[in-house]
């Protein structure tokens, strides 16, 4: 390796936040808005959410015999309603026709109606700091009206923070990769936020959400399993966290969902005292090559021991390490594996000391077929467990370090416990 760049995590593609929940009226107080959700957004599927509806649905009209009698659920006139939900309207003695509801932007929201006619709903995501408005009808048995009427007005938080999940729709992730939802800024009332995710497995498989200390963009969470995945496994990930309150005035921005696949068993095995890198996929050798690893008589370049993962990869990677004297090295088929500055990549100025000495400044250093043929097998999270080495994998090596902690240590690491 020709250096160990310092430089922060380049996210993978995310995604931004999608889903529904049932709404609430919540007794915060609220004041200016600074981002509102947009009403036309919906999406084909929704999960239940963590709100309740608060207070008891007002009736529209005086109940009387063979007439429809209507119910509103926010109750008409509510104020402080959560957007993280749905409203409906009811009918008993009759049925709905005609049914809209129209936010204050403009915008006509989409409903679904029960198969029955005696209940509308709404079917996408509501905005922050908005007046809805209900307009239809209802029509009794006998012929007898009664004019759907009412409305209801969203909260409007003083802000609203946005939220990033690391694995997006159809990809197909290594056995060891966490699930990770980073936050755009600082959230307080981890719990609330940790009810509204959900974790869903084919076959069922044991894992939990683990909050890492804030970094200077923000709050994450992870997700792991308690073992690595098991090959083929079909995931999907719920976050319902509009209207979710994160604390200090500030709301979740929006919902996401996202589903994924692992993909095949591929273990590396990279053992600093032999000077090989090992590549298994599912439990057959696929690879056994010469490399060298940091330079063992200097603690800040030693390649540090515990369970990695592959985190991202370039063709060419412009390393730098200013202590060591280089600046924007270019080095091919570059694989981190942590966020310190460890990659798996060629170089062809150690190419001569591979599989017998150890020169590098904490990377593994490969020739150029080498490092090509493990570039292209590679996905994001497959596990590459280091050994040999006296310095031990941390936190201080950044954001993926979720495998060097205990199961036990890692359960614990969720607000819920």
């Amino acid at each position: 390796m020709r250096g160990r760049p310092r430089g922060g995590l380049r996210r993978a593609p995310v995604i931004v936040i999608g889903a529904a929940a049932t709404l609430a009226v919540v007794v915060s107080g609220c004041s200016s808005s600074t981002k509102n959700a947009a009403d036309s957004r919906h999406h084909s599927s929704h999960s239940k959410g963590s709100g309740q509806a608060a207070g008891s649905p007002s009736p529209t009209a005086s109940p009387t015999p063979n007439t429809p009698q209507l119910r509103l659920s926010p109750a008409n006139g509510s104020t402080t309603v959560n957007p993280g939900g749905v409203a409906t309207v009811s009918v008993t003695n009759g049925s709905l026709h005609g049914v809209t509801l129209l936010s204050s932007s403009g915008a006509h929201i989409k409903l679904a109606e029960s198969a029955d006619g005696s209940t509308v709903t709404t079917a996408q995501e509501l905005g922050y700091g908005r007046t809805y408005t209900w307009s239809g009808s209802a029509v009794g048995s006998e012929g007898s009206n009664v004019r759907v009427a009412g409305s209801f007005r969203t909260i409007n938080p003083a802000q609203i923070m946005p939220a990033h999940v690391n694995i997006g729709d159809g990809e197909q992730v290594g056995i060891a990769a966490p699930i990770i939802i980073r936050f755009d800024g600082h959230v307080h009332n981890r719990a609330a936020v940790e009810k509204a995710l959900t974790v869903r497995t084919s076959p069922a498989t044991v894992g939990s959400w683990g909050w890492l200390p804030d970094d200077a963009d923000g709050s994450r969470v992870h997700w792991r399993p308690e073992r690595y995945w098991t090959p083929g496994t079909k995931v999907s990930l719920t976050a319902n966290l509009l209207g979710v309150d994160y604390g200090s005035g500030i709301y979740g921005e929006d919902n996401i969902t996202s589903s994924f696949a692992i993909g095949r068993s591929q273990i590396t095995k990279a053992d600093i005292n032999s000077h090989r890198l090992v590549v298994y996929r599912d439990n057959k050798l696929l690879f056994n090559f010469p490399a060298s690893y940091g330079l063992e008589s200097d603690p800040n370049r030693n390649t540090h021991n515990g369970v990695h993962i592959t985190m991202e990869k370039y063709p060419i990677k412009y390393m730098s390490n200013p202590a060591y004297g280089y600046v924007n090295i270019p080095e091919r088929w570059a694989v981190r594996i942590s966020n310190n500055g460890e990659f798996i990549h060629d170089n062809d100025t150690t190419d001569g000391v591979q599989g017998s000495a150890n020169v590098t400044h904490g990377c593994v250093n490969l020739d150029a077929t080498n490092a090509k043929a493990y570039y292209d097998s590679v996905l994001y999270g497959d596990p590459v467990i280091v050994t040999g080495s006296p310095i031990p994998l941390s936190a201080s090596d950044g954001d993926v370090y979720d495998w060097t902690v205990p199961w036990l240590q890692w359960k614990a690491m969720s607000a819920l416990n």
